[in-house]
């Protein structure tokens, strides 16, 4: 990538100047992969076929398509155009698409579960509204459990990143052109692309955070199906100044289509020199994830055994999860004392986000807390130094809770990772009336442990399998 001349024929791949360059860039963490519906691969009931082509065909089917009407092959577009021009409801294709999603169960392609076992890409960029991408994200990187934070655009609700890149505290996939739902939120016609890509260059409809890291970070367009005109404009619209000027960071466009199309590389060729092309989508994914596990130690190739893993929490809480509290300052405490009891089998709980602002914030929290199997505060030297703090609202709200419980009840169990003096901490007196647990630092003692255990087991709750 910093190798600034025209590209090479589109047949060529990239020389090793060119890989040794990316793979230290991805090593940084300043590439973002931007994937695209070539990558789309599923085994239907036909053999392997692109999801979008597989769903232009069923949506054609729900919908009272005349297929024979169409072009060969047709696409998405193609359908829903038809069934607009023969007067039918546009908000029909949305809910048709949804229910088709709804009855599939793809496993996630290979080159996307390759992307995900790449760890140092921790924001994604999809171009597409399924799921599979976060999908082969959570398979590879989390057992399955849904841990990766998922943000969908769309033109009249802008969302952002939940936070500034180098603070994500959880991989991301940012759907740029909507997620699948029952409502127009997403892309699947021209028109609706067309509404899209006026909104994000719009002042105010801008997702200001990704599209700073977009323009300040190499980019990997990965099986994008953009047209000439859209491929040019999307760069543009990443990049935020003319494609000729001086730039430091470059991009690499991995598709099966670029190549060919002789004018879109003869501007790619005079304009954006910082732009490289390599033929072939999975190909291209392929090549990247068997040099990058090349240049890894055995030790950060092999995944640890899950008792060495410090998992982050799913983004929704599991079933008879414990809820754990605390001050920001303690992370790195409650991130240790989940690792022990993730090893114990016992599915835990706590917001990494630390969203504070919002009513929807709160109501997720006042949720969970409702409906936990038991509540773990942690106090600590943090705890009794900050006079305020959204964990207290938190205490405030588990105590509630055990006002409709009978005394004998056991909910609450306080943990103390420092030396604090308990009897006079600044905790509620509830607390103070049960037994609180020193484990210092976070580290979970096989007694805390059993007893919990113990206590979920008698309730018929649960440890995770």
């Amino acid at each position: 990538m910093s190798n600034v001349h025209p590209l090479e024929a589109p047949s060529a791949r990239l020389d090793e100047d060119a890989w040794e360059d990316l793979l230290n860039f991805i090593e940084e963490k300043r590439v973002i992969p931007i994937v695209g519906p070539e990558l789309l691969k599923v085994e239907t009931e036909g053999g392997p076929r692109l999801l979008h082509d597989w769903m232009a065909e069923k949506l054609a089917a729900k919908l009272g398509v005349d297929t024979a009407r169409l072009p060969s092959p047709y696409t998405l577009n193609d359908v829903v155009c038809w069934f607009l021009a023969s007067r039918g409801r546009r908000e029909d294709t949305y809910t048709r698409m949804r229910s088709i999603l709804r009855e599939t169960a793809f496993a996630p392609p290979k080159a996307l579960r390759q992307l995900a076992e790449i760890t140092d890409f921790d924001l994604f960029v999809t171009t597409t509204f399924d799921s599979l991408l976060e999908a082969a994200i959570n398979d590879v990187r989390f057992a399955g459990a849904q841990t990766a934070e998922v943000v969908g655009y769309t033109p009249n609700r802008v969302a952002d990143l939940p936070s500034e890149r180098e603070h994500l505290q959880r991989p991301v996939v940012y759907h740029l052109l909507g997620r699948c739902s029952a409502s127009p939120t997403y892309v699947i016609s021209d028109e609706d692309m067309l509404e899209f890509v006026c909104a994000l260059q719009s002042e105010h409809l801008t997702p200001e955070k990704l599209f700073y890291e977009l323009e300040h970070s190499h980019l990997l367009l990965i099986g994008s199906n953009f047209s000439n005109w859209l491929a040019r404009l999307f760069l543009r619209m990443a990049k935020r100044r003319r494609l000729s000027d001086p730039r430091d960071v470059g991009e690499v466009l991995a598709d099966d289509h670029t190549g060919s199309d002789e004018r879109l590389m003869a501007f790619l060729q005079q304009v954006s020199v910082r732009t490289r092309v390599y033929a072939g989508a999975e190909q291209f994914v392929d090549e990247l994830h068997r040099r990058w596990t090349a240049r890894r130690r055995p030790a950060e190739v092999i995944p640890l055994p899950a008792a060495q893993r410090v998992l982050p929490p799913e983004r929704e809480m599991p079933e008879n999860a414990v809820f754990i509290s605390y001050a920001r300052e303690d992370l790195a405490a409650v991130q240790r004392l989940k690792a022990g009891l993730d090893a114990a089998g016992i599915r835990t709980w706590f917001d990494m986000d630390r969203l504070e602002g919002g009513d929807d914030y709160d109501r997720k929290i006042q949720k969970n807390i409702a409906r936990c199997s038991y509540f773990i505060p942690i106090v600590s030297a943090n705890t009794e130094r900050r006079l305020e703090g959204f964990f207290r609202r938190e205490w405030s709200y588990a105590i509630d809770r055990t006002r409709n419980m009978d005394d004998d009840a056991v909910f609450v169990l306080p943990v103390c990772v420092d030396p604090v003096d308990v009897r006079a901490a600044r905790i509620p007196d509830k607390f103070k009336a049960v037994h609180v647990t020193p484990l210092p630092g976070g580290e979970a003692t096989p007694e805390f442990v059993r007893r919990l255990a113990d206590l979920l087991a008698a309730r018929g709750g649960g440890s995770a399998t």
